[in-house]
């Protein structure tokens, strides 16, 4: 199928569509374009650090058009999989108080210091973390828990550079405690099966667009999608030469992309 007859969108944000609180030149275009096209886009993110409602005010003031029904974020995947697999059980989480409020909205008890009544462990990425709240996550890995974290992705992309992310964090407690978590975001494909399935869309209708290969063309490979990978965040040329797991289409950035579907 070309791409100018995709039917959906599931765009990555960081690295992808913009740089921490900059927006790409062309990413407005490149979202006019797909709607042109008959299209609809869904923004897929594995940053959990925020909720759907800070996300949208957060695209809303880049000019980007958007409410919550253009979004699925690793923290609400996370909430389905806890209801799903978890039911009635306290989670610990060590996370953002956005996370936090995510998680309680969907009905899950949550707890931020150890508790004897939690059974699952949840990290996400924690932009406001502590040396205490690591310390507190050791201890409840020290028992027998579930262990789970809403993404493995190693860097988030800022103005700067990178920051550890969600993955370098479990990295970390691993070395701590000798666990390691079972990984809710992309690349697994439970994200995508959910916005699939509640938008009643086939995979050959579908594209993920992203930047990282471990974790967006990862996850649309897994998930039986085809991909596009931008050159605009994580990856690179080299790293694409290199990878056994290979987009279907390789572009520099979503403005080039924005090009090939006004064709």
């Amino acid at each position: 199928m070309a791409l100018a007859d995709k039917r959906l969108f599931l765009l990555d944000m960081d690295g992808t569509i913009y740089n921490e609180n900059s927006i790409f030149e062309g990413t407005l275009d490149f979202l006019s374009q797909i709607e042109k096209n008959g299209g609809r886009y869904i923004f897929i993110t594995n940053n959990s650090s925020k909720s759907v409602k800070d996300y949208v005010e957060k695209v809303n003031r880049m000019g980007i058009t958007a409410d919550a029904s253009h979004f699925y974020t690793s923290s609400q995947a996370t909430a389905f999989y806890l209801q799903e697999n978890y039911p009635g059980q306290t989670v610990f989480c060590m996370g953002t108080r956005s996370l936090v409020a995510e998680l309680e909205q969907n009905g899950i008890r949550v707890v931020t210091k150890p508790e004897d009544s939690a059974s699952v462990v949840l990290i996400g990425f924690d932009t406001e973390n502590t040396s205490e709240k690591v310390r507190d996550t050791c201890i409840m890995l020290g028992r027998e828990v579930a262990y789970l974290a809403t993404n493995p992705d190693l860097v988030c992309p800022v103005s700067f550079g990178y920051i550890p992310d969600c993955g370098s964090m479990s990295i970390m407690l691993k070395n701590a405690t000798g666990k390691t978590p079972f990984f809710i975001g992309k690349p697994e494909p439970i994200m995508i099966d959910c916005v699939l399935k509640k938008l009643g869309i086939s995979k050959e209708d579908t594209v993920i667009v992203g930047d990282r290969i471990y974790t967006d063309i990862a996850c649309g490979v897994n998930a039986g999608v085809d991909t596009i990978c931008v050159l605009s965040g994580e990856a690179t040329l080299d790293d694409l030469e290199k990878s056994d797991t290979k987009p279907t289409w390789i572009f520099d950035s979503v403005r080039e992309v924005c090009t090939e579907l006004a064709r």
